[in-house]
């Protein structure tokens, strides 16, 4: 997402002039063939709204405490609101505040692509799962690091990986088929802690799942391997 504050005087007149309603956007010309979606969302507002007021709240309360300083005046988070009354007293820039609620809402997307403003925000909309997809391989199913020299040994390292993504991403389907609250996560936690007996009896091998909690119940019940 493009940081829309940071354009120059210009572009951002044009974009607060958009008055945009709730779902719509526009496309605003820039150089070098370049272009802006600005989108406009009231649940975007609202939260940009509800942070900006709770923002503001922790300020107003750390200035009762006597605990900020010259130091804090930046342009870190909400630290911009504050500016300095006098020589040593710091008081809440309300205007600063205000004029900042004229931007809630809004999203940018700066793209030099030939896609349609629809596509592109659909697009920036699917960017979470790439995130996601990034952080499970990284995380859970340990894609990094590779200590591995030979470069098939890194080839097989990544395979593996995958096929490991692909049946976290086939067990997270199964999981929304069967409606189950449970998240892939919990659902591979839970697995582990289940074990299997085997007895021996007859020359016959008998095999017994141990379910002991609720948790492993429900597992069994959903995958029906009880």
């Amino acid at each position: 997402m493009w940081r829309i504050k940071n354009e120059n005087k210009s572009i951002k007149e044009q974009i607060l002039a958009l008055e945009l309603s709730n779902g719509k956007s526009k496309i605003i010309g820039k150089e070098n063939d370049l272009r802006l979606v600005i989108s406009y969302s009231e649940k975007r507002a609202k939260k940009d709204r509800h942070n900006r007021e709770k923002g503001l709240k922790r300020l107003e309360k750390q200035l009762k405490s006597g605990k900020l300083t010259k130091s804090n005046i930046n342009n870190r988070g909400y630290n911009k609101y504050l500016k300095m009354d006098g020589e040593i007293k710091i008081t809440i820039d309300k205007d600063k505040f205000n004029k900042d609620a004229k931007w809630d809402g809004l999203k940018g997307y700066l793209t030099n692509t030939k896609l349609s403003k629809e596509e592109i925000i659909e697009n920036y909309g699917h960017l979470w799962k790439i995130e996601k997809a990034f952080r499970v391989s990284k995380h859970d199913l340990k894609i990094r690091p590779i200590y591995h020299q030979l470069q098939r040994r890194i080839e097989a390292h990544i395979t593996v990986n995958f096929i490991a993504y692909k049946l976290y991403k086939e067990l997270e389907r199964l999981l929304k088929e069967k409606n189950s609250e449970l998240s892939p996560e919990k659902a591979i936690d839970i697995a582990k802690t289940i074990y299997q007996i085997q007895i021996k009896k007859d020359n016959q091998i008998i095999k017994h799942n141990i379910i002991i909690t609720n948790e492993q119940e429900e597992l069994t019940q959903l995958f029906d391997f009880g």
